[in-house]
C-alpha cells in the first residue's frame, strides 16, 4: 500500500437539526463515517469510501437523500447526486431522478458507463433502467415526517422557508492510502421546490470536487447561492492559494455570506490528508475517523472523541 494515512469525513447536512432528531443524525453521520473507514482500512479506494459512505446516509431516513428525501410541490421526491474521482477529474451525476433508492449509486454508474457528466430527469430514468437498477415504489421514499411538513408548507401562511433550515444534504470526502482523493454528495433538494428544480449538488463545482492537486470537497446549504459562488471549487481555490483546509472553508463560506447571503457547510479533505468541517448554518453535522479515534459534531466549536474500538463495538454485528 502507499504511504498516506487513508482519511474520510462525512457530513448529514447543514442547517437546524432539530432537537428530537439529534440523535438520529449524530449516529447516522458516525456510521457513515466507520463504513466509509473500514473500506479504506482493507486497502478500498477513496472512491468507493465516498460512495459507501452516502449510501449509507441515503438508506437512513433522518437525511434528505434517498429515503426521507422532502417533496417537491407536487408531493413527489427529486433527488440530485454526484460524485468525482480526484485521479482524473472523472464525475458522474444525476439530477431530478424518482423512484431508485440510491442516487449515488447512479451517478457512479452515469461516470463509469457514459461519456457525459450529468444525466437527468427521463432520460436517468432510462439509463437506471438499462443498468439494472431496481425502481422502488415512491412511497418507499417518503417518510411520514416529509410528507408533514409537505402539507404544512402548502398552507396559505407557511412559510417554506422556516423549514429550508433544516436542509440535510449527505456528502463524503476521503483520500486512500495511494493519495487519491474523491467526493460524493447526494440530496432530495428543497422542500416544495418546484418541479424540475435542481440545486448545487448535481453541478460540479458546486456540490462537490476534488482534485488531487489540492484536495476534496463536499457542501451542502442553501444550494442557489452554493451555486452563485461555486462553492467546492471556490474551497479548493483558496486551499490551492496555501490556506489551511479550515480556513480555506471558513474563507469561502465568508464569501458566500457577504456576497450573496447565503449559508451553508463543507467538509474538505486536502491532499496531505488534513481536513476540516466547517459551517456558517446553527449546524452541521459531521464525522471523521482519524488513527483510531472518532470524531463527531453537530454543534458550532463541538468536538466529540470516542474511541474507534468502542465506537465499532456499539455500531453491533449488524454493522
Amino acid at each position: 500500500l502507499g504511504g498516506m494515512k487513508p482519511l474520510i469525513v462525512v457530513h448529514g447536512g447543514a442547517g437546524h437539526v432539530f432537537k428530537e432528531r439529534e440523535g438520529g443524525c449524530r449516529s447516522g453521520v458516525v456510521r457513515a463515517a466507520l463504513r466509509g473507514h473500514r473500506l479504506l482500512r482493507q486497502g478500498g479506494t477513496a472512491l468507493d469510501a465516498v460512495e459507501e459512505a452516502v449510501r449509507s446516509m441515503e438508506d437512513d431516513p433522518h437525511f434528505n437523500a434517498g429515503c426521507g428525501s422532502v417533496l417537491n410541490e407536487k408531493g413527489e421526491v427529486e433527488m440530485d447526486a454526484i460524485i468525482m474521482d480526484g485521479k482524473n477529474l472523472a464525475s458522474g451525476a444525476v439530477s431530478a431522478v424518482k423512484c431508485i433508492a440510491n442516487p449515488i449509486k447512479l451517478a457512479r454508474l452515469v461516470m463509469e458507463k457514459t461519456k457525459h457528466l450529468l444525466l437527468t430527469g427521463h432520460g436517468a430514468h432510462l439509463f437506471a433502467r438499462a443498468m439494472g437498477i431496481p425502481e422502488v415504489p415512491e412511497e418507499k421514499l417518503i417518510t411520514e415526517r416529509s410528507r408533514e411538513r409537505w402539507k404544512k408548507n402548502l398552507e396559505p401562511d407557511s412559510n417554506p422557508e422556516e423549514f429550508q433550515k433544516d436542509l440535510g444534504t449527505v456528502g463524503a470526502v476521503a483520500i486512500d492510502s495511494e493519495g487519491n482523493v474523491a467526493c460524493a454528495t447526494s440530496t432530495g433538494g428543497l422542500s416544495n421546490k418546484l418541479t424540475g428544480r435542481v440545486g448545487d449538488t448535481a453541478c460540479i463545482g458546486s456540490g462537490g470536487y476534488a482534485d488531487n492537486c489540492s484536495g476534496a470537497a463536499s457542501t451542502t446549504g442553501h444550494g442557489e447561492s452554493i451555486m452563485k459562488v461555486v462553492l467546492a471549487r471556490l474551497v479548493l481555490y483558496n486551499v490551492e492559494q496555501g490556506m489551511s483546509p479550515e480556513v480555506a472553508a471558513d474563507a469561502a463560506l465568508d464569501y458566500m455570506k457577504t456576497r450573496v447571503g447565503g449559508l451553508g457547510g463543507v467538509i474538505v479533505v486536502n491532499r496531505s490528508g488534513e481536513w476540516a468541517a466547517r459551517f456558517s448554518t446553527k449546524q452541521m453535522s459531521w464525522a471523521t475517523v482519524e488513527g483510531d479515534q472518532l470524531l463527531h459534531g453537530i454543534y458550532a466549536g463541538e468536538r466529540q472523541t470516542e474511541s474507534l474500538e468502542e465506537a465499532l463495538a456499539s455500531e453491533g454485528e449488524g454493522f
